[in-house]
């Protein structure tokens, strides 16, 4: 039985007597917290167990960091942040239009003057960038040919073993052999969508999804049914089950781990009961684990392809959110279906950026990999409260807010009369980029909806331009 000096309890000890002392009113709203050093001085307390303290306390939106000021009991104390409401997409051939509203918000994505809050991946001050360089640099002294031929089909073999290792962490007990890699995840999951459907097949997706995978399946001919799906929890397992029973379902495409855009979380059993539906239906899972590392609690939560004893799930992955966006490094553990995945490749790249994969296989092995994730995760997490404390501040009573427990994205939902794709031109004006809802969909769905990015690098500036967001939402009612 564990014992006061237990420190996996002594952190949890001491928020609860932190968090009695808030509601009780020894501290109240806005009044700053002591510091991590005089706690320690007071409690005795390591300053890691404190710091894990306030980081539940920050969980449970009872205090908010203020970069270089320290923690104060936060005003969300004193009311209830609503969540964005489920998505309840029709089941028809509905196929709505998207490509130029993408084009118009993606277009500029070197305009230094904008504020970025509609990309998708780290700003390049939260990346490791001298050391990337410098394995650029041993890559090609490394490489007998400096990087400039062809790899094996399958991928370098290096990055592999470290991805490989890597599946340790969701519960799996991958090898090199079960690995191919590839040019970033959406060209993973190309391969799979590829291999694995024809012109014409319908395959399901959560609703609201990346539209990168709703534009690619639409361009190999594919009819995408949207699912209803829970902003918190994911995919509706009832209306999963429903879809699987009455129709012809070719293959499944989920993002388990803090779904692009929504931030949602699907819980443990519903995996489970996901990958026994597919194993059920004999229907193929992709599933985009591209967020998995990027977890706010304490351990990274398990994929679907965790409990997968059958093959049926193809797990792609990619560091292109977590470490560098430009080097097209990217994986699937394609279960059963490794010949046709292989096979694939071949025909339609043979292989894979040698220089980059390389130097990234190095960057794993050594351990670099895991010492820039905890730093990421902290910057990323405390971003994220920042924004939901700016949000529910400076936007208009009522604005739904998604709670995401990791990877990079905010979901917003405002007064149904809004719509988000004329407000992008108005915010533009401004120069702040959004990413409006309705490009998540094929449907008529989410005009009042936004995906905000906070992968950026927290300050006054991004500050102003979040509450400046608030302000035009205002006028723009």
């Amino acid at each position: 039985m564990a014992t006061i000096h237990d420190n996996t309890f002594l952190y949890v000890q001491l928020a609860e007597r932190l968090e009695k002392q808030i509601k009780s009113g020894v501290f109240s709203v806005g009044d700053k917290l002591p510091s991590i050093r005089e706690i320690c001085l007071e409690t005795g307390y390591s300053m890691s167990t404190v710091s894990k303290s306030y980081y539940e306390l920050e969980s449970r939106s009872l205090i908010e960091s203020r970069p270089q000021t320290g923690y104060f009991v936060s005003n969300m104390l004193m009311r209830k942040i609503p969540v964005p409401s489920p998505s309840s997409p029709e089941n028809n051939t509905t196929n709505i239009q998207r490509e130029d509203l993408i084009e118009l918000v993606y277009g500029g994505l070197k305009d230094k003057e904008v504020t970025m809050f509609s990309l998708g991946f780290p700003a390049p001050g939260l990346l490791p960038m001298a050391k990337l360089n410098k394995g650029l640099v041993q890559a090609t002294r490394q490489l007998s040919d400096s990087g400039t031929g062809y790899d094996e089909v399958q991928g370098n073999v290096k990055l592999r073993r470290e991805i490989a290792r890597l599946s340790f962490n969701w519960g799996g007990s991958l090898t090199e052999e079960d690995v191919i890699t590839s040019s970033g995840c959406i060209t993973a999951i190309g391969y799979c969508l590829m291999s694995l459907t024809e012109r014409g097949d319908t395959i399901i997706m959560e609703s609201p999804v990346y539209f990168g995978v709703l534009q690619l399946a639409k361009s190999l001919g594919l009819y995408v049914m949207e699912m209803p799906t829970n902003m918190t929890t994911g995919v509706e397992i009832d209306a999963l089950k429903k879809a699987l029973s009455t129709n012809k379902i070719k293959l499944c495409l989920l993002i388990s781990n803090f779904n692009n855009p929504s931030g949602s979380l699907m819980p443990v059993e519903h995996k489970k009961e996901v990958v026994r539906l597919m194993e059920h239906y004999n229907v193929p899972l992709i599933e985009d684990d591209i967020y998995g590392e990027l977890y706010f609690g304490d351990s990274r939560p398990p994929n679907c392809a965790t409990y997968d004893e059958s093959g049926i799930v193809l797990c792609c992955g990619s560091i292109s959110k977590t470490l560098a966006p430009g080097y097209r490094v990217g994986w699937v553990s394609p279960g059963k279906f490794k010949k046709e995945i292989l096979r694939t490749k071949l025909f339609h790249s043979l292989s894979s950026t040698t220089i980059t994969h390389e130097a990234i296989g190095e960057f794993l092995k050594h351990g670099r990999y895991e010492n820039h994730l905890r730093k990421l995760r902290q910057t990323l997490r405390n971003n994220c409260l920042q924004y939901i404390h700016t949000i529910s501040t400076y936007f208009p009573p009522g604005t739904k807010i998604s709670q995401p427990q990791g990877g990079f994205f905010i979901w917003i939902e405002l007064d149904r009369k809004i719509d988000t794709a004329a407000f992008y031109t108005l915010a533009m004006k401004y120069h702040i980029s959004i990413a409006p809802g309705r490009i998540f969909s094929l449907q008529d769905q989410f005009s009042n909806c936004m995906r905000l990015s906070f992968g950026l690098l927290w300050n006054q500036e991004l500050q102003d331009s979040l509450k400046k967001l608030g302000q035009l939402v205002y006028a723009f009612r």
